[in-house]
């Protein structure tokens, strides 16, 4: 079992590392020129003493003090922790030919999932099969695609979407794009999180499975969106809520006599998501890496494979098929000690040779003292049990490439028949 150890505070291996990360992100996912933005939960965030850092466009908190990003990590995956994922982009598509309007844009089976269920799916570009964002859409039981998409790529997102709106509707298709900016955005996640949630939520939350979603009431505000879902590789819950009731909500969390619920940032979330071997994206993939390459090919749905009518489909499936069309795959990588590998570190051959980079790279807070990675390597490198090297600061660590994920997930799916 886990227990919480000494944090490891400002200045540590894991917050700098976390940091360089976020650091990345913003550099490389958020083209807006524009002063950040603040979320509902800002003044929230301040008045408990978040560390707020601009991410995506918005100003985000990292950590909370007295609590390091290590101590948050660890009690997430202990008990659960609150996270602002505000900055999100939620959307709504109506209209009879929301399906095939979606389907125009995404790799996945949008049209055979069941009233009340999501998936993970991405936008490509047709041009070469590379990922302009993943996003999760579900089939709401009010009769719409309910979309979340990530912050970082909020302009070039909606752009595409609307683009695709406008010439489904000079075709005389019936759909329409609802930006919903009226709507906050928080997950709930860890062992206690249900736990935690079911006395404040009027829906049954043992029948809410992984990735099914409900609306229901929550802390007595109507009209919540519940999605079993998140980004840490435990059980958990996104909830959307209208704006001007978000902090009621998060207080009446906090204030819960179960589920050891605490506030949790950026910094947890970074570690948290890379334990659990999910790509973060602008580091870990973007519009030059498909599917393929990323180890995403499950997220084509078998449809799509059969109908190659998704975004770039002639060159995915040309990789699908033949491995040798594959330049690199990402990788798990997994050091026993020393310092951990970074984002854009070389990585290299046992003879010397550059065979790939870092993309993701921190101390594993629950794998301690283990350090974990994610990059892209080329050739047969990508067999797990091969030794390859890092170059970290002009020296070469050893390393060992693995399985992902690093930590095997805790969703809550529906028993075995």
């Amino acid at each position: 079992m886990l227990k919480i150890k000494p944090c490891l505070w400002v200045g540590s291996p894991i917050h700098e590392t976390v940091k360089r990360s976020i650091c990345s992100l913003r550099r490389q996912c958020s083209s807006s020129s524009q002063p950040p933005k603040k979320t509902a939960l800002y003044d929230f965030h301040v008045a408990q003493q978040g560390k707020m850092v601009p991410f995506a466009g918005y100003l985000m908190p990292v950590h909370y003090t007295p609590l390091s990003i290590t101590q948050s990590h660890l009690h997430t995956r202990l008990h659960s922790s609150i996270f602002d994922v505000s900055h999100m982009l939620q959307s709504e598509v109506h209209g009879k030919d929301r399906i095939e309007f979606m389907e125009s844009l995404v790799t996945g089976d949008i049209g055979t999932l069941p009233a009340g269920q999501g998936s993970l799916t991405l936008f490509t570009k047709k041009e070469n099969g590379g990922i302009i964002d993943d996003l999760i859409v579900s089939n709401a039981k009010e009769g719409h695609l309910y979309v979340v998409s990530n912050a970082g790529c909020r302009d070039k997102d909606i752009p595409l979407m609307q683009a695709a709106e406008k010439e489904f509707q000079g075709r005389g298709k019936d759909v329409k794009l609802v930006l919903r900016d009226d709507l906050s955005l928080i997950a709930v996640q860890g062992p206690s999180a249900a736990k935690a949630l079911q006395p404040l939520v009027s829906i049954d939350l043992s029948k809410l499975y992984f990735m099914n979603t409900s609306i229901g009431e929550v802390a007595g505000v109507a009209g919540c969106r519940i999605t079993r879902c998140g980004y840490t590789g435990e059980d958990g819950v996104e909830i959307s809520v209208p704006s001007e009731k978000i902090v009621h909500v998060v207080n009446a969390l906090l204030a819960s006599k179960v589920g050891n619920v605490q506030l949790a940032g950026l910094g947890a979330r970074d570690s948290l998501r890379l334990e659990a071997g999910l790509c973060l994206y602008g580091n870990d993939m973007d519009e030059s890496t498909t599917p393929v390459e990323a180890a995403l090919t499950w997220l084509i749905g078998k449809q799509r494979r059969a109908r190659q009518d998704f975004p770039g489909a002639s060159i995915i499936m040309e990789q699908v098929k033949d491995g040798s069309k594959v330049g690199r795959r990402r990788v798990g990588l997994r050091t026993p000690d020393g310092p951990p590998p970074r984002s854009h570190m070389e990585i290299q051959s046992l003879a010397g040779e550059k065979i790939g980079e870092v993309t993701s790279g921190c101390p594993g807070p629950s794998m301690a003292p283990l350090n974990i990675a994610m990059g892209y390597v080329t050739g047969d490198y990508f067999k797990p049990g091969t030794k390859v090297n890092v170059k970290v600061r002009n020296k070469l660590v050893a390393v060992e490439v693995v399985k992902i994920p690093f930590l095997k997930g805790k969703y809550f799916v529906p028993p075995k028949k």
